[in-house]
């Protein structure tokens, strides 16, 4: 392990190595910087246990270069935090008040990075102590498009999702804090191309998915049936009743012998569960269809081993999961949108264009037959999946970005 003379404070609301999502991508992007810098490492008080356990079980070289710091607001000022309720404005105030606490702590560093939790409508307070500051991956989601909200939404999904849409709105035009925060920024990492498009900060945008995974090794012809995998939180935003509806699609268009050999699994958890178990008995493909809340991530591979495609409608500009999908050799079936969309190629999955609701279920449905009826085309998909993964989605790679980025504003 090198040991240069420059430190990087690196700030992450989400640290959990235990789970994944913006918990694992924030343990990881450190583990990553750790390699190469010391670095000290804020997060919440909360994530402190886990942490430690996992130090503790999976002992490496690397954490000598960590000096972890926790950090909350007093609970008079967060008494009304429940879960994800009120996250966004806890995670304001904990990005406005953390300054303070950095410099009771007078730590000493050379480049300043908000690394998780953020998009791009909330901004980092980092720049205030006159250093580089590395600003991302900021993430970005676009609006659901209504057409593909109100089948399973409904109004009241359709009336939320805007209302965030303006709330966003009010930040990009209004908020000080976020124009002071782009124009300190030395670079800022964006997970998606839209994320530009709202900044308006083109020459300091560099793309960097916050989407990675560990390297795996399997054997991809040890595959039995056609196993249809989907996992994510089960809202709106997921796509859930698209990737439901497009499997029935496929399994009432194939004979006897090929619906015996297909089965679709769901694993997650969400506010339309009930609502998507009741979808899969109305299209009567329950019997096929399996359920699972969420698991432990070694348990998740498994899943992701014996399955042959990954069916991810999803319209958000991220998806942790894609990234670990191509890993395991599988082909994404996902839309041309700017978040999956952007993440796999035409050679190693299916981007399925927005068109109206109907048509986009019958994309998907002919995409899934493609894979089941020829092997050629999957087995050179699943190759392809693999290379992608290798080339632009393991987490040495974001490694290897974040040391570039950072010799050269250090320079």
């Amino acid at each position: 392990m090198s040991e240069p003379s420059k430190k990087i404070l690196a700030t992450a609301y989400a640290l959990n190595p235990y789970k994944g999502s913006e918990d694992g991508m924030g343990w990881h992007f450190i583990n990553q910087i750790a390699q190469n810098y010391p670095i000290v490492a804020v997060t919440r008080k909360n994530n402190q246990p886990k942490i430690a356990q996992y130090m503790l079980e999976n002992p490496n070289q690397r954490y000598a270069n960590i000096t972890f710091l926790y950090f909350d607001l007093p609970y008079w000022l967060r008494f009304w935090k429940k879960g994800s309720r009120g996250a966004m404005l806890y995670f304001y105030l904990w990005q406005l008040t953390m300054p303070l606490f950095i410099k009771t702590k007078r730590v000493s560093f050379d480049i300043a990075h908000n690394l998780n939790f953020h998009n791009d409508w909330t901004p980092s307070f980092l720049w205030v102590f006159g250093k580089p500051l590395v600003w991302g991956p900021v993430g970005h989601h676009p609006k659901i498009p209504k057409e593909y909200i109100l089948p399973m939404g409904g109004k009241k999904a359709f009336w939320k999702d805007r209302l965030r849409w303006g709330l966003k709105h009010f930040f990009w035009k209004l908020d000080p804090f976020l124009k002071l925060c782009k124009h300190k920024a030395s670079v800022i990492f964006a997970m998606n191309s839209s994320v530009e498009k709202v900044l308006k900060v083109k020459d300091k945008i560099q793309i960097m998915p916050s989407v990675a995974s560990e390297k795996v090794g399997l054997n991809i012809h040890e595959r039995e049936g056609f196993q249809v995998l989907s996992v994510g939180r089960f809202v709106p935003l997921k796509g859930f009743d698209v990737c439901i509806r497009a499997f029935a699609h496929y399994y009432k268009s194939v004979n006897q012998n090929e619906r015996e050999k297909a089965s679709l699994v769901l694993i997650g958890d969400g506010p339309q569960k009930e609502a998507l178990i009741q979808l899969t008995e109305q299209l009567q493909i329950r019997h096929v269809t399996t359920f699972i809340d969420w698991i432990e991530r070694a348990k998740l591979k498994e899943y992701y081993q014996r399955s042959r495609v990954f069916l991810f409608p999803s319209h958000e500009g991220a998806g942790m999961v894609v990234s670990e999908a191509m890993s395991y050799g599988l082909p994404v079936i996902a839309f041309d949108n700017e978040g999956p969309g952007e993440f796999i190629t035409h050679e190693c999955g299916k981007k399925i264009p927005y068109t109206n609701y109907e048509q986009s279920i019958e994309a998907f449905g002919r995409a899934l037959k493609d894979y089941a009826e020829d092997d050629t085309l999957w087995l050179q998909a699943s190759k392809q999946a693999q290379i992608r993964f290798a080339q632009c989605f393991e987490w040495d790679v974001r490694g290897k970005q974040l040391k570039v980025v950072y010799e050269k504003t250090l320079s």
